[in-house]
């Protein structure tokens, strides 16, 4: 079973877009989070609260997300939900029929990750990622 962890909106710029999610939100923009993920071309903002909000910004021009940022403007990106196995859910749900866009689970900002296809979750890019536990480095 799995937790919704965070949604993903794709923005324009982490510099504009941050105080006005923070402001809508209540969230104190000194506890905003930021890292960058070179191998998705993207730097995020990571807002925690009662709903964890995850803006990315584009830092590649022939990445994944400027393209998205290209062909749909700013929005909804994806919907990540935590799993405490993600080897297990990936082969699972890959045996299951569903369009993964991971040959594996992968590094990624908060944890390990993969990718379902939107095509095999209505219309939704989907996102599993197991969360480090504490005294994890990374």
């Amino acid at each position: 079973m799995f937790s919704l962890d965070h949604i993903g909106i794709v923005v324009e710029s982490l510099e504009s877009a941050v105080p006005v999610w923070c402001e809508l939100l209540s969230y104190p923009q000194s506890e905003v989070e930021y890292h960058e993920v070179p191998s998705e071309g993207v730097r995020i903002a990571m807002l925690q609260g009662n709903i964890k909000l995850e803006l990315l910004e584009a830092t590649d021009p022939a990445g994944s997300v400027q393209r998205f940022l290209e062909k749909r403007g700013q929005g909804l990106h994806h919907l990540c939900f935590a799993s405490t196995d993600v080897d297990e859910a990936h082969a699972r749900l890959g045996s299951g029929g569903l369009t993964l866009l991971n040959e594996a689970p992968k590094q990624g900002a908060e944890g390990r990750v993969f990718f379902i296809h939107p095509k095999s979750a209505s219309g939704v890019l989907t996102e599993l990622v197991e969360l480090q536990h504490n005294g994890d480095s990374g």
